[in-house]
């Protein structure tokens, strides 16, 4: 394992592009932390953005975790390039040529698939630690340590994202085609949750009915793993209930959600080999 990660670490060592959009993206991660210091004063008012809450225990796991996904972009580049590079500068056949197979070869960037998750989810943990000691109303320990199950969603959901990553870019062989087939994969979801929504229009309960299909698709399952945090924030749900809105709902972390994305990322890694392995180089 340790052999097929440096040859990994090796090559991104080595790619210009690579180290830019790793460092863009733990900037940006970093960049949650500049939250804290919005503030607006319009006359009387004064809002300061880490007085809500957000920085509170145990919330702040869900916030920032929900917000660092929201940068994954930026490393799946980094993963479909990686793959991409591979085929433009002739690197896979050599690698095979000097006796790496290609078991090997789909290990090693899986091996850097869970790096890059790993790395991703300790250093937003080491943020709103950093974060949440500095601006929450709560610090005892078993209020911090609740909710952590949120790094292990934010872990799953990085690997299961990267691997499909991985499989398109395998799949095209372009980084540019790599990424608009995910997007098209996402529209394709999209387009499919409209199509529900509309067969189910008669139907009672046609949210639940619709959303019980959907969680079993690769981008609609890893979204659900961390749920939008913004309607759990007390100030939003006071002035929900005035205007008679109902927000309330389930923002756990489902333990179906997980096996659904460990599913996939099986699947995506498997078929990533299959291709691979049926492929002349």
């Amino acid at each position: 394992m340790l052999r097929l990660l440096n040859i990994e670490i090796h090559k991104l060592k080595h790619n210009r592009a690579s180290k830019v959009l790793i460092i863009i993206y733990f900037a940006l991660l970093t960049s949650i932390a500049l939250i804290a210091a919005i503030k607006f004063d319009i006359g009387p008012i004064q809002f300061h953005l880490a007085e809500q809450g957000i920085f509170n225990f145990p919330y702040i796991w869900h916030f920032n975790t929900f917000m660092a996904a929201i940068f994954k972009f930026f490393l799946l580049l980094v993963i479909v390039s990686m793959m991409a590079n591979e085929y433009s500068n002739k690197t896979l056949k050599q690698n095979l040529i000097d006796g790496l197979s290609k078991k090997e070869f789909i290990l090693s960037k899986f091996y850097t698939v869970i790096l890059l998750a790993l790395i991703s989810t300790i250093f937003v943990f080491i943020v709103s630690i950093i974060l949440g000691y500095s601006y929450s109303d709560f610090n005892e320990f078993s209020i911090v340590t609740t909710d952590l199950e949120y790094l292990l969603a934010f872990f799953v959901k990085l690997v299961g994202f990267f691997s499909f990553g991985l499989f398109m870019g395998i799949l095209v062989k372009r980084s540019a085609f790599a990424v608009g087939g995910i997007v098209i994969w996402f529209f394709g979801e999209s387009i499919f949750k409209g199509y529900l929504f509309w067969q189910f229009k008669d139907a009672e309960n046609t949210t639940e009915k619709v959303n019980a299909i959907l969680q079993f698709l690769p981008l609609e399952s890893m979204s659900n793993l961390i749920k939008e945090p913004f309607t759990r924030l007390s100030a939003v749900k006071t002035v929900a209930k005035q205007v008679g809105e109902d927000l309330s709902k389930d923002f756990s972390v489902q333990p179906l959600d997980i096996l659904i994305v460990l599913f996939w990322t099986s699947i995506f890694i498997y078929f990533s080999y299959k291709l691979l392995k049926k492929r002349d180089l």
